[in-house]
């Protein structure tokens, strides 16, 4: 079946070349050109991924994230002129899985679609096997460790028996993490994991998405113990704090 795509993208040369790039790789493409195109249109059509420039009129790339993220359950890349990490941390808390930013180079952009939509279809890369049965019941899509609970199914994250809202990105990074507990896992590694690209030594996604997490499930930023930082060789999921 085709995977269809709604791009929002104000800038209507740029949303034809890129409606015509990918319809040529095998999507159904529907477009809009303003923030408020995209709720009505997005209602409609129920498509398996949006794409979202950041800056739109009507009503910008965030807000549409704020309004949608709730009822919509495919994956929201965003197209950004700017690195800023403050405007990456906001649309990831607004729900975002991705971004690419401008200049875009469609092929780039092509190849984070299709990974995105992978990931949308395939559960999360399994932990090694020495691993695998210390943190995975015999309900593979159910992780019990301490008092957070994690159901890949249903995208549900429990922590002392309270529901955490997380949005799909950052389900699937705090699964990945579980899975390798108290294992390493470099930037790097995280990047080819949850993007599947190589990671370019500037990108800083997966760090902002660690706060995120860090501040919903009660870690405390400041002197984290849950998912702590070894320098210079990444992340690591404590077992023993849950």
């Amino acid at each position: 079946m085709t995977e269809k795509i709604l791009l929002i993208e104000d800038d209507e040369k740029l949303t034809k070349l890129l409606s015509l790039y990918l319809s040529r790789n095998g999507f159904e493409v529907e477009v809009g050109h303003s923030g408020t195109d995209a709720v009505p249109m997005l209602s409609n059509s129920d498509p398996d991924l949006l794409i979202l420039d950041l800056m739109l009129p009507g009503m910008d790339g965030l807000s549409v994230c704020r309004e949608v993220r709730s009822s919509y359950h495919g994956k929201i890349l965003i197209l950004t002129a700017s690195d800023d990490d403050m405007d990456q941390v906001a649309a990831l808390e607004m729900g975002a899985d991705d971004f690419v930013c401008k200049p875009l180079k469609p092929r780039v952009l092509l190849a984070r679609i299709r990974m995105l939509l992978r990931r949308k279809e395939q559960p999360a890369e399994t932990a090694p096997e020495h691993n695998q049965s210390q943190a995975l019941p015999e309900d593979s899509n159910t992780v019990q460790l301490g008092a957070l609970n994690l159901n890949q199914m249903t995208q549900r994250c429990m922590l002392n028996q309270q529901l955490i809202n997380l949005t799909p990105s950052e389900f699937e990074l705090l699964w990945i993490l579980v899975e390798h507990k108290d294992h390493v896992l470099s930037r790097e590694r995280l990047v080819k994991l949850t993007r599947g690209i190589d990671y370019d030594g500037i990108d800083r996604t997966i760090d902002n998405k660690i706060v995120l997490l860090r501040k919903k499930l009660q870690d405390d930023p400041s002197l984290p113990k849950r998912i702590i930082t070894l320098r210079g060789k990444g992340y690591l999921l404590v077992a023993s704090e849950w």
